[in-house]
Parts: structure tokens; sequence; C-alpha cells
């Protein structure tokens, strides 16, 4: 089985909620709505990663002037900037049965190349504590404690330099 990167379109929009659901709390998982929002306007920087035609992972964020995530863009997604500017990471995940693969390090790789071809200038992501050893190993620096509320979580800001 060969794993394939690909962007993401409406036909993976149920594998992605459903993985969504697997991966976060429900306080914490994005809405289907916000889900189908991102697909029609940031499809170029939302991958999904397939075994099979099935889809086993996701990342997706904008690309935008803002160096952080804030809580407005988990319900309204920016428009991505055509070049320059922070590639954010709204939600990865992978589904349980295909952890430990390296299925999310490898769209994190594909996410890295995409943000390089358009000259950003990092990638940027809040996370959980215990997420954080994950990011590091795929080259973050933990940077901070997030201004971000959502879900009442304490999320810390990760931050990949580019260049």
């Amino acid at each position: 089985m060969t794993l394939e990167i690909t962007n993401a379109t409406m036909n993976d929009l149920p594998a992605i909620v459903r993985i969504e659901r697997l991966g976060f709390t429900v306080e914490e998982a994005g809405s289907e709505e916000s889900f189908a929002e991102r697909i029609k306007k940031i499809a170029d920087t939302f991958l999904v990663a397939k075994l099979d035609q099935q889809v086993v992972g996701f990342v997706v964020g904008p690309a935008v002037k803002e160096q952080f995530v804030t809580d407005e863009m988990y319900e309204h997604t920016p428009e991505n900037l055509p070049t320059g500017g922070h590639q954010l990471i709204l939600s990865i995940a992978t589904d349980p049965a295909y952890r430990g693969r390296g299925i999310g390090s490898r769209l994190l790789d594909a996410l890295t190349e995409l943000s390089i071809k358009h000259r950003r200038e990092d990638l940027s992501l809040d996370t959980l504590t215990k997420n954080v050893p994950f990011y590091e190993a795929n080259g973050f620096k933990q940077v901070g404690i997030s201004a971000s509320t959502h879900a009442g979580e304490t999320w810390y800001n990760m931050v990949k330099p580019l260049n």
C-alpha cells in the first residue's frame, strides 16, 4: 500500500469529519460546516493522506499574515495569501487505526514542501501539552502559551521556521 497525499475535495468530507471526531473532544473538533468551508476556501492548503483511496489522515490551515491561529479562524476560514505569510495549521489528524505509521509526519512534510514553494515564513499551530513532543520531532519549537481559549483548554504556540 502506497500513501498518497492530495488536496482535499468535497468527496473526502465525510471521512475528514469522522477522523476529526475520533481525534478530538466534542469541544475541540471542527464541525462539518467548518470543514466544508475550508475545502471551498483553502483546498490548496488542505491535504489528505490516502491508502487504497481511503482517507486515513489530513492537515489543514490557511496561509495568512498573522503568525498564530486565532479562535475566530476555527469558525471563519480566512483566504490564503498567494505567496508569503505564515502557514497555519488549524487541524491535523490521523485515523486511530493508522496511527504510528508516520502519516502525520508525512502530512507535515508535504505541507512544509508546499509552504516553501509558496515562500511562507514558517508553519505555526496551537497544540496541547501531550502533543508537543510529536511536533518537536517534526521541527517545531514551542514559543509560548497561545491566546486561544478554544474548547477551554491551554494551548501552546509552536512554530517551524522555513528559512
